[in-house]
């Protein structure tokens, strides 16, 4: 795999996901019972936005980088968050989904991330450990689902954000995975990340969850901009199977704040619906 998020990191999309991560992580710690947090593709965890790598791209700055300053209500709770890892006050440290999700759980909840890069797992290892939560594998991920779920605690959530590198060939691995996954673990919460160029490659994918296991399924989207080009990253989403309680609620007010901090376009827009239940 030639991915590497470096040059990425922080980007609208990274934005997006995270913001979206907190808030299931929120959701599911007002229980107290423990719980155990997934990271099917964890990366390196904590990236320098003054690296070469970011700065060859710049994206952070159509994503993060709009956030310097007062941000809308819905979106306090992330950029604080991202705020938290840059003590001294400036932007120079942008944390992963480990990071962020380590931040937001508690003593007793428990992190397993998954790496398969020899260098990002060797940085994931540093940026957590002295955290004794966190066991990181070098291991696919798809695979470590089958492998150790259902977790001990019985309650957590499985983040699946992958490359998407060749992306219909992405899909069918997340279907299988989820698949098996449910089986094992049925009532698990699975947050899934995707890539939209266009939606026509994303109709067949949800059409298919829509006929799967899961009862309940929310999707979540955000344009930047027009879905008109298969060469740009026009847009993401999140597709969350096993949705916690009122989650859609609190998506709600999200996705307009997002749209409004981080459209390149008067075309931006963003959709929020149920693709099973309700």
């Amino acid at each position: 795999m030639n991915y590497r998020h470096a040059f990425h990191a922080g980007n609208f999309a990274d934005v997006f996901k995270h913001a979206i991560l907190l808030a299931l992580l929120d959701a599911l710690t007002a229980k107290d019972k423990p719980l155990c947090y997934f990271d099917t593709h964890a990366g390196r965890g904590r990236y320098a936005l003054d690296d070469v790598e970011a700065g060859k791209t710049g994206e952070w700055r159509d994503g993060i980088g709009r956030l310097s300053g007062d941000p809308p209500a819905a979106l306090r709770r992330y950029v604080d968050a991202v705020r938290a890892c840059n003590p001294d006050g400036g932007l120079r440290v942008y944390p992963g989904s480990p990071l962020l999700a380590a931040q937001a759980l508690r003593a007793n909840d428990r992190l397993v991330l998954c790496e398969t890069q020899p260098d990002e797992v060797v940085a994931l290892r540093a940026a957590s450990r002295d955290d004794p939560r966190v066991h990181v594998h070098q291991r696919d991920g798809y695979a470590a689902l089958n492998a150790l779920l259902p977790p001990p605690e019985k309650r957590g959530l499985v983040l699946i954000d992958p490359p998407f590198e060749t992306q219909e060939g992405e899909f069918a691995t997340i279907e299988a995975a989820l698949e098996k996954a449910h089986a094992r673990w049925p009532n698990g919460v699975y947050a899934v990340w995707y890539p939209i160029k266009s939606h026509r490659t994303i109709a067949p994918f949800h059409r298919r969850l829509a006929a799967g296991p899961f009862e309940k399924i929310l999707v979540a989207e955000l344009l930047v901009q027009p879905d008109d080009s298969p060469l740009r990253l026009n847009g993401c989403g999140m597709l969350i199977a096993n949705p916690p309680w009122k989650i859609d609620a609190t998506l709600a007010a999200l996705l307009p704040a997002l749209r409004s901090v981080l459209a390149l376009s008067p075309a931006a827009s963003q959709r929020l619906h149920w693709l099973r239940g309700e």
